[in-house]
């Protein structure tokens, strides 16, 4: 009750930019989609910094993301070119270097996202060679 109430309490003058911190922790699921529709809805014409763990609520809520470990930036972009990556191309492999966050990709032709080709290992061949339709 105290996490709703101090949620409309923040969105009764209408801010230009909101900040809400893990909103929806603690609440069972039917509240947490309530909460996620509301932000959803208020954030229309205006910008809500969303920080969570939970996943589902991004992915619900979000056009714009930003992962960042130990305050650096991993990730910063459309949350739809990233899930269209996962689709369109085998990834090999993830790693966290630094600030940023690389892929390796495995595919038949250029990809159309900006990249920098790398040399294929034994692994990637195992994961196109396994992945390649029949």
């Amino acid at each position: 009750m105290k996490r709703r109430v101090s949620l409309v309490q923040a969105l009764l003058n209408e801010p230009e930019f909101l900040i809400v911190d893990e909103p929806t922790t603690g609440l069972d699921p039917e509240e947490r989609i309530r909460i996620r529709n509301l932000l959803v809805d208020f954030s229309e014409g205006r910008t809500v910094l969303f920080s969570t763990h939970v996943v589902e609520d991004l992915a619900a809520t979000c056009n714009r993301l930003a992962v960042m470990k130990k305050g650096r930036f991993l990730y910063s972009g459309n949350m739809k070119e990233l899930l269209e990556l996962e689709k369109a191309y085998h990834i090999s492999s993830k790693l966290y270097m630094g600030d940023e966050l690389q892929m390796k990709l495995i595919s038949e032709a250029p990809p159309r996202t900006a990249c920098s080709p790398c040399e294929a290992t034994l692994e990637d061949a195992y994961i196109y060679i396994a992945n390649k339709e029949p």
